[in-house]
């Protein structure tokens, strides 16, 4: 597996070489010309003695220049040839494929945490998207870790939604993941069902500055401690407040039924308590539903994600006629959730045999919908509005399941 120095390094060991190669070139400039007679001839009675002087001036100032450069010379040429030493490395590990690990390497200058910066929304982020049904969009993965910015051959785990690509021992030294988040990664980062970098798999970063402080001025209101569990009872209690201040008024017995619902989507497990992550992912999702228009979510998506929906989509346009039909889009998004099923290798093979996800999910309430709504025409424009939010859900690690596919 070989490694590669970054374009920095590179860079840095060029120049220190090129310092060296001027700071001799410099020192032979500066030497002084031999001395030379006026006229060319000399008397003969002192030929003898201003050539002796010569000699002796000349042997003296080359002891002179000789002794410099022993003083000067060794840490200049040690470095030069030390420098050229690192130089052949690289290149040789760029030849062989051969090289030393990421860990190995000295990078604690590189592996400060990176600064999240929350984005902004633009002028247009409500207008109307086109994407090409039938153009597949190419969405190469990046060359080097986003952490060390070093290539190796074999050692590189690509996220599944954006185009980064890590080390295992970058991603330790960061400390974003524990140890059976690691090996999760290494598990199926390289299959069907993919990993999420720590970048897309937080869904939180994906709101705005504004959006995020009302998000968490209801924390504070409704009293919700940051990095704690949560009991379905506080999940109620708190989406009580939120529909109190977004409707001025209670949940009705059926929105109650609906919140536990998403309780037990939260809880796959059946622990009786959902994690921080999974319910600030939850709210989030939330957010972004309440102040988002389905184009300004459509934006959110990367390119993956669309050819993803893509394929999905021409995997259901059995007669090509570029419409699919309701029931169709709702049994779609159940697939993004497709990872909560381990036996699935992939959403668009066989998808007519995804199962229900829980026991409100659409699969098991099928009859209790119109046979006009499920024959319904759905187009590639309007299936790639409606399952954005569902796209988006979809990117956790986690195996909750962070928004219901509506009934």
């Amino acid at each position: 597996m070989g490694v590669l120095m970054s374009k920095k390094q590179q860079v840095e060991k060029v120049q220190k070489c090129n310092a060296v190669v001027s700071a001799f070139q410099a020192g032979i400039k500066e030497r002084p010309a031999p001395p030379k007679t006026a006229d060319g001839e000399l008397k003969e009675g002192h030929g003898v003695a201003e050539s002796s002087a010569t000699l002796d001036q000349k042997n003296a100032m080359d002891a002179k220049e000789e002794e410099t450069d022993n003083n000067a010379g060794p840490s200049t040429s040690t470095s030069a040839r030390d420098d050229c030493k690192v130089n052949q490395k690289s290149w040789s590990r760029l030849r062989d494929g051969k090289g030393v690990e990421p860990e190995d390497l000295d990078k604690s200058h590189q592996l400060t945490p990176p600064a999240f910066v929350r984005p902004k929304r633009d002028a247009d982020d409500d207008q109307p998207v086109e994407v090409e049904l039938l153009k597949k969009e190419q969405s190469p993965n990046d060359e080097i870790c986003d952490v060390c910015e070093v290539w190796t051959a074999d050692d590189l785990y690509p996220c599944r939604i954006c185009t980064r690509m890590f080390h295992d021992g970058c991603l330790r030294e960061l400390g974003y993941l524990r140890e059976e988040a690691l090996q999760e990664m290494k598990d199926t980062a390289h299959t069907v069902t993919g990993w999420s970098c720590y970048y897309c798999d937080n869904l939180n970063l994906l709101l705005t500055e504004e959006e995020m402080y009302s998000l968490m001025e209801s924390f504070k209101q409704c009293k919700i401690i940051p990095e704690s569990c949560l009991v379905s009872d506080e999940l109620l209690q708190y989406r009580h407040f939120a529909s109190k201040q977004q409707f001025d008024k209670d949940l009705t017995d059926e929105q109650e039924e609906e919140v536990l619902g998403q309780f037990a989507a939260l809880d796959p497990e059946k622990k009786g308590q959902i994690d921080w992550s999974d319910f600030l992912y939850f709210e989030s999702l939330m957010v972004l539903r309440k102040f988002r228009s389905e184009n300004s979510m459509l934006r959110l998506l990367t390119a993956k994600e669309r050819n993803n929906a893509r394929t999905v989509f021409l995997g259901l346009d059995l007669d090509e006629d570029g419409v699919i039909t309701r029931a169709d889009c709702r049994q779609a998004q159940q697939c993004w959730f497709h990872k909560l099923n381990k036996d699935l290798q992939s959403c668009n093979v066989s998808i007519s045999h995804v199962g229900p996800m829980c026991e409100n999910s659409p699969s098991s309430s099928c009859s209790e919908r119109s046979k006009s709504d499920e024959s319904r025409p759905v187009t590639w424009a309007d299936f790639l509005k409606e399952s954005a939010i569902y796209l988006l859900a979809a990117r956790p690690n986690s195996s909750a399941m962070h928004i219901r596919v509506p009934l």
